[in-house]
């Protein structure tokens, strides 16, 4: 069986072993990186996620008004056929 605490601990190792240089240099690619994906990203059309789920609930919304007033036009055509 795997033991998680020696896992953690030799990563722990590993990661204090690291010269200090190649952490900053990851810290600043990881930046870099960063501020090119929000970057890109910010040119797409996107919407948020807080967006997103606003919108599904308008369209669950609309979806059950539609379902209801479909079923009024069914009501009201059969009442008229007979």
């Amino acid at each position: 069986m795997i033991n998680a605490k020696k896992i953690e601990d030799i990563a722990k190792q590993i990661t204090e072993s690291i010269p200090p240089q190649v952490k900053n240099v990851a810290q600043d690619f990881e930046e870099k990186a960063k501020q090119v994906l929000q970057s890109k990203l910010s040119k797409l059309d996107v919407v948020s996620r807080e967006e997103f789920d606003v919108q599904t609930q308008v369209l669950i919304k609309t979806r059950a008004k539609l379902d209801e007033l479909t079923a009024k036009i069914a009501e009201i055509e059969e009442k008229l056929n007979k």
